[in-house]
């Protein structure tokens, strides 16, 4: 099976040009203000890590990453070990040592990607433009990974853009037995440790009028901070290993659905 799932990949949704819930969207190819954000190749032939930004544009010169803006915490170091846990583990076809290419929901490039990583929800934007594009993305197949975000303050601000993306839609709370958490690995619980103490963590999710997980959401969590400190010893390798757990179930489950 894992060796078809290279080609369903490639075929999760319509072109990008073609007819879709927002036809009046403007197609142009969207110029960024950083040579960094975009795509500078086409990589949509294989798996490719790809980050989702918000808010304004970056600062000439700022760094990305953990010292840079919110949105851009643990690149590129979470996405390349992650890309390398997910080759050894199957036999998907993946871009390696390449830093992910980050979009805005409103760059049509976007929709080449069947999974894309989101991050600190609690403190973004987005524009009509971007929300439009994020409900796009996620009815015509895409899968949001949302992490690195706590406290009530910051899921407010969070529900406030999901709301009118999704209106339709609830979110919903996961609980172990859901097919995300068992559709590779079997993860026995989701007490999970998170990198930081931010009270009890909890999986939530958006699901479509199929019950297809179209967004995954880690409130009070962090997954990605254990894959980019993997190559460390900032936490305990069991730790470490449960965070790629989630990620690659949440992949998986992304590419079959």
């Amino acid at each position: 099976m894992l060796a078809a799932l290279g080609a369903m990949a490639l075929a999760w949704v319509t072109a990008p040009g073609a007819a879709s819930s927002s036809p009046d969207r403007p197609r142009d190819k969207v110029q960024y203000e950083d040579p960094r954000l975009g795509e500078s190749k086409d990589r949509s032939d294989k798996f490719t890590f790809a980050r989702v930004k918000w808010g304004g544009p970056v600062i000439p010169g700022e760094e990305l990453g953990d010292r840079g803006p919110f949105w851009s915490h643990d690149y590129p170091d979470a996405g390349l070990h992650f890309a390398k846990i997910v080759s050894e583990l199957s036999k998907l076809r993946v871009t390696l040592d390449t830093p992910e290419p980050i979009f805005r929901f409103d760059d049509p490039d976007v929709f080449k990607y069947p999974f894309v990583y989101f991050c600190e929800v609690g403190h973004m934007t987005l524009s009509d433009e971007e929300i439009a594009g994020m409900r796009e993305y996620c009815l015509r197949g895409g899968f949001v990974l949302v992490d690195d975000f706590r406290n009530p303050s910051q899921m407010r601000n969070f529900m406030y853009y999901v709301k009118q993306a999704f209106p339709e839609f609830d979110m919903k709370e996961l609980d172990v037995t859901h097919p995300i958490f068992n559709c590779f690995y079997s993860i026995k619980s989701l007490n999970v440790k998170q990198p930081y103490d931010r009270g009890k963590p909890y999986f939530f999710a958006i699901e479509d009028k199929h019950e297809r997980v179209m967004m995954i959401i880690n409130y009070n969590n962090d997954i990605s901070d254990f894959w980019q400190w993997s190559d460390n010893t900032v936490y305990p390798i069991d730790d470490t290993n449960e965070g790629y757990k989630f990620g690659v179930n949440d992949l998986f489950y992304a590419l079959t659905h």
